[in-house]
């Protein structure tokens, strides 16, 4: 499979780059990058003093005609152009972009009628395994138990919560017959009254490198439960991106998550 990466230069990209080139059975074809990035032109192996052949462009339709899927962990706005064309094109794509709105989200299932997509908050394998976790233990711990979920990322991060503390909500909220949107309660400040036991609470914390922390606490009277999962390198959310991109190899259209790609439904 052919795969090209969004987002050449940043963190992710370059991690993306690096596991696409390590793994078997794929081959970088493309590196895209925004109109005025200073890497436009490199190659997209610089990075690792290695020379690909691949030069990273703002051509997003040269760079997809070349590839059989986009791998996106970019922001909304640029995810959706790259979908918009990858779309035209009939290209599969992986996404790990957070942050869109519902609009955004109707986007993707659209396109998912003519291309594979796979879109998930979270890529790493031992997230996955972490939501099936809470789907056991929120039926277990729905009656008494005050349900928090606290993330915590680097500076950098653009939006709050987290995708991935998001999807833990939703998780959660489907297996105890909740709706998140009407439960959740993203801050609080004040004289907030007593909490409400149908409640999901959310906390966020920004700051240094932290490349991803969740925490979800089901606090009853006498105990406390936590099921945590902690990332000190972004190789698992590559890794499995690109497990997911293989994935697409044979599906010619179709909305799909890593729940689908590992097989956990």
């Amino acid at each position: 499979m052919k795969i090209a990466i969004a987002g050449a230069s940043g963190r992710m990209g370059r991690m993306l780059i690096e596991t696409v080139l390590e793994t078997d059975g794929v081959t970088l074809a493309g590196a895209l990058e925004v109109p005025g990035s200073p890497a436009l032109g490199q190659d997209a192996g610089m990075f690792l003093g290695r020379d690909t052949g691949v030069r990273i462009s703002a051509d997003i339709d040269a760079v997809l005609g070349n590839s059989d899927c986009l791998i996106d962990f970019t922001r909304p706005e640029g995810t959706l152009a790259h979908l918009a064309v990858a779309k035209r094109l009939g290209k599969k794509i992986v996404v790990g972009t957070t942050g869109f709105d519902a609009a955004g989200k109707q986007s993707l299932a659209d396109a998912a009628e003519s291309i594979g997509v796979v879109f998930a908050s979270n890529f790493s394998v031992g997230v996955n395994a972490t939501f099936k976790l809470l789907e056991v233990a929120a039926r277990l711990l729905s009656t008494g138990y005050d349900i928090e979920i606290i993330e915590a990322h680097h500076r950098h991060k653009v939006d709050a919560p987290s995708g991935t503390a998001l999807t833990m909500g939703e998780v959660i909220a489907k297996s105890i017959g909740r709706d998140l949107d009407s439960c959740a309660v993203y801050a609080r400040e004040g004289h907030t009254g007593p909490r409400d036991p149908n409640s999901i609470g959310f906390a966020t914390i920004r700051g240094g490198d932290i490349v991803g922390d969740h925490t979800v606490m089901f606090a009853g009277i006498g105990e406390r439960i936590e099921i945590s999962h902690k990332s000190s390198s972004r190789q698992s959310y590559a890794d499995g991106a690109v497990r997911a991109a293989r994935f697409l190899a044979d599906k010619p259209s179709g909305m799909f998550d890593m729940q689908d790609v590992l097989g956990l439904k």
